[in-house]
């Protein structure tokens, strides 16, 4: 993705220090915003297929009377099934990203393919008679998942796993997502793409916990205030900060606001590699276990 460059004499050069002759540049942040990120798979595909809905209206405005009712009934159906296309593959990006993840509730996908199945086939019964729109509705629907891949159908990284705990920490995850999606929500008010990059960035540090806390379970207890209190005070802070600044462009308010995600990225990074390390050393313990009784099998 294309950046600004920026440097001592770009625009926004006033709102950074300014690093002193023979020093060495600042350390740059542990944890970029663009780490592990992918492009959104809900692109050119899916618009594609909210275009060729739409080209179902002509027959059914220019075909006749009878045409009026199949030809938007078939609309309807392929808008809708798009629809549960698009959702479903954000749906399946987030089960990709994830080391934990339970499948999908709802098959977004495969009822989006019977949607359209049921459009085209709907809209095929404007001038094909007898049972020829079954065949085009099928055929669409086995297209769409050769297209697009059905759902997950299975857990992924849940064997051994207590299910009551990874439930838990799904819903603690998803929460803790809405909160930073309000966050990147409410700063895009205060109008300025360098606070918009920070927040992002801020962003990364915190769902590098969230996988951590993904990938054991047992870090839950001790991350939970992180992912609740800490990130809820974030995002109102953050709401209030974007609706002053967006009006008077205080520059305290900035750099207060900008010292509060650096205490936040610090402490989030700090906690994290405390979850880490708690990891490590119950992993040693359980190797010197198994060693020593080895050992006595001997």
């Amino acid at each position: 993705m294309a950046q600004r460059y920026g440097g001592k004499y770009s625009p926004d050069a006033a709102n950074r220090p300014e690093t002193p002759a023979g020093a060495s540049a600042p350390t740059p942040a542990p944890v970029n915003r663009f780490d592990g990120a992918r492009p959104r798979r809900a692109g050119a595909r899916v618009n594609m297929l909210f275009v060729a809905s739409l080209l179902m209206l002509a027959p059914a405005f220019g075909g006749g009377p009878d045409a009026v009712l199949p030809g938007l009934g078939a609309t309807a159906l392929l808008l809708a099934g798009a629809w549960l296309t698009r959702e479903g593959m954000r749906a399946h990006q987030a089960y990709d990203e994830r080391r934990v993840a339970r499948r999908p509730a709802i098959p977004r996908k495969i009822f989006g393919a019977v949607l359209v199945g049921a459009g085209v086939g709907f809209g095929a019964s404007v001038s094909q008679p007898g049972l020829a729109p079954f065949g085009f509705a099928l055929a669409a629907a086995l297209l769409h998942l050769v297209a697009f891949g059905p759902d997950p159908l299975r857990d992924k990284g849940a064997e051994g796993v207590d299910d009551y705990q990874t439930d838990r920490v799904a819903r603690a995850v998803d929460e803790a997502e809405k909160l930073l999606a309000g966050m990147g929500d409410a700063i895009l008010r205060a109008g300025d793409r360098a606070l918009e990059a920070r927040v992002e960035r801020f962003a990364a540090t915190a769902r590098a916990m969230f996988r951590g806390v993904e990938a054991d379970p047992r870090d839950l207890t001790a991350a939970r205030k992180y992912l609740t209190v800490y990130l809820t005070g974030a995002r109102d802070a953050t709401v209030k900060f974007a609706d002053l600044y967006r009006h008077n462009r205080d520059a305290g308010a900035r750099a207060e606001y900008e010292a509060l995600l650096d205490d936040l990225e610090t402490n989030f990074a700090k906690r994290t590699q405390a979850l880490l390390a708690d990891n490590r050393t119950d992993l040693d313990v359980e190797i010197s276990v198994l060693r020593e009784r080895l050992q006595r099998e001997h």
